[in-house]
C-alpha cells in the first residue's frame, strides 16, 4: 500500500502539492484500488497504484492550469498528443507512432499512463479464463 510521501518520494516531479493537491492524490489513489486488482498485480500493484496515479494527476494538472488560465471554456476538452506546432515560418513535426501504444487509448496522453499501460499488459490485466 503507497502513502502520499512513498508517491512523491517516488516521483519528485509531483512535490507540489499547489500543483498536485493531495485531495486530487487522495482521489485517484482510491480510485485505483478499486480498479486495479491487487492479487493479479502482486509484487507490481504499488508500482501500477503509483504510476495509475501520476497519470491522472498529470491529467488534473494540465485541466487546472487551463482553468486558471482564463481557458474553462475548454476545460475537459480532450486533447491528444501534439505532433506539430508552427510559429512565423517554423514548423516542427513529431512522428510520436514509436512511443504510443495501439489500443492504449487515453493512457497514450502521458508517459506515465503509457508505462502503466505496458506494464499492465505485463500483468496480464487481459482476459482472464475462468
Amino acid at each position: 500500500m503507497i502513502s502520499e510521501s512513498d508517491f512523491r518520494q517516488a516521483f519528485p516531479v509531483f512535490a507540489d502539492k499547489d500543483v498536485y493537491p493531495t485531495a486530487q492524490f487522495n482521489f485517484w489513489l482510491n480510485f485505483s484500488k478499486k480498479m486495479l486488482n491487487e492479487c493479479r498485480w502482486a509484487d507490481l500493484y504499488d508500482e501500477g497504484q503509483m504510476l495509475f496515479v501520476a497519470h491522472y494527476l498529470v491529467l488534473y494538472a494540465r485541466e487546472a492550469d487551463a482553468t486558471s488560465n482564463g481557458d474553462s471554456a475548454n476545460a475537459g476538452q480532450v486533447q491528444g498528443v501534439e505532433t506539430s506546432k508552427s510559429v512565423d515560418n517554423v514548423s516542427v513535426s513529431l512522428d510520436v507512432s514509436k512511443i504510443t501504444l495501439d489500443d492504449a487509448g487515453h493512457w497514450n496522453m502521458t508517459t506515465y499512463g503509457i508505462q502503466f499501460y505496458q506494464l499492465m499488459r505485463m500483468v496480464g490485466m487481459g482476459g482472464v479464463q475462468l
